[in-house]
């Protein structure tokens, strides 16, 4: 494998607790600069693997190719990577300051060097009027700001988070998200970021690995993935999907186990083996019952059965006749949401946005 200068390569990496496979023949490379993420639920594996990278574990086999070196059992604190964990592990009896100089301390930098360092850090991430507190005297937010800088203030080849936003609240998550993308691209610096939060990998990366059961179920920029899905687990994990069970399919026709039936007027090609359809809510729309479908558009019957008011939009779910029960969301027209529970309506959509997936994993 040729693997350009700074870059991060997993090469058939595999980690095994006991009868347990936590990562399976894990094969990727992180480019230099990239902003890169390990998106999963719980027990996929990403976790494991980012431990492997700062050597708080061992692989059972495979390497990890650094600079052309195999770094897969070197000890940590020789690997010059930078790690933020959810809990920021900030030692409570010292100062930000002092936290801060810790790691410049153990690497015997000198004194003007490692306070220069730490101002910078500081300017960074814009704390130095806070440089003399204690952990227990900082918010959530402002710790998790001390955690990233004592993280870059010894100027680490690469960053590595490991779900570092969990504990904050939603309005200051979505602040640091734009915090922390702004931080590595003016860094440079080649970030690893662990979480099992589609928004923040959605938001924030250059590329992300989806993990499913400790293998990469599908890697690639976030439009990527989001708009061509290359699997049921990753349409339904990434934004909301209605995901449909397919009962019997037909030339012109798809059956679902819903009791809906898609009538296909040669617009939507269908692979043999298709066992369920996708549909994104917002790929949907509601028309006035009778209306016709513009250019491009297929359209069917409908009838409302719920609707759910979300502020910018609102959630509908209808009973329709070509997918059976769907969820469609609309956007507000000056704040109007016309349809109302028990309406008939229609609803209309392009053959392009309906995905179909087959039983063969990876078709």
């Amino acid at each position: 494998m040729a693997v350009q200068n700074g870059a991060i390569a997993f090469e058939r990496i595999r980690k095994e607790y006991g009868d347990n496979t936590a990562v399976d023949d894990l094969t990727l490379t992180i480019e230099p600069g990239e902003f890169f993420t390990l998106l999963g639920p719980s027990g996929s594996g990403k976790t494991t693997t980012l431990m492997m990278l700062a050597g708080f574990t061992s692989p059972t086999s495979g390497r990890i190719i650094v600079d052309g070196v195999d770094i897969a059992h070197t000890p940590p604190d020789q690997r010059n990577i930078g790690v933020v964990f959810q809990d920021y592990a900030l030692f409570p009896h010292m100062t930000v300051r002092e936290n801060l100089a810790f790691p410049l301390e153990m690497r015997k930098e000198t004194k003007d060097v490692a306070e220069e360092r730490v101002k910078r850090a500081l300017d960074l991430v814009d704390m130095q009027s806070l440089a003399d507190r204690r952990p227990d005297q900082l918010s959530g937010g402002q710790k998790q700001r001390i955690a990233v800088a004592r993280a870059i203030v010894f100027d680490p080849a690469f960053l590595l988070m490991d779900e570092p936003l969990g504990a904050l609240d939603r309005k200051l998550r979505q602040r640091l998200q734009v915090e922390l993308r702004q931080l590595q691209q003016e860094l440079g610096v080649t970030m690893i970021y662990v979480t099992h939060d589609q928004d923040e990998a959605m938001s924030m990366s250059d590329r992300v690995a989806l993990m499913n059961h400790g293998s990469i179920e599908q890697m690639g920029t976030p439009r990527e993935l989001y708009e061509n899905p290359s699997s049921p687990f990753v349409a339904d994990f990434l934004g909301t999907n209605n995901m449909l069970s397919v009962l019997s399919t037909g030339p012109d026709h798809i059956t679902f186990q819903t009791g809906g039936v898609l009538d296909l007027d040669g617009s939507l090609p269908v692979p043999a083996g298709t066992t369920v359809v996708a549909v994104r809510p917002e790929r949907l729309a509601l028309v006035k019952a009778g209306s016709a479908a513009p250019e491009g558009y297929s359209s069917c019957s409908a009838k409302v059965t719920h609707r759910l008011y979300l502020g910018s939009h609102t959630m509908y779910t209808v009973n329709s006749s070509a997918f059976g029960q769907v969820r469609v969301q609309m956007q507000h027209d000056d704040g109007e949401h016309p349809f109302q529970t028990g309406d008939e309506v229609g609803m209309i959509w392009r053959a392009r946005d309906v995905k179909l997936f087959q039983d063969k994993p990876g078709a």
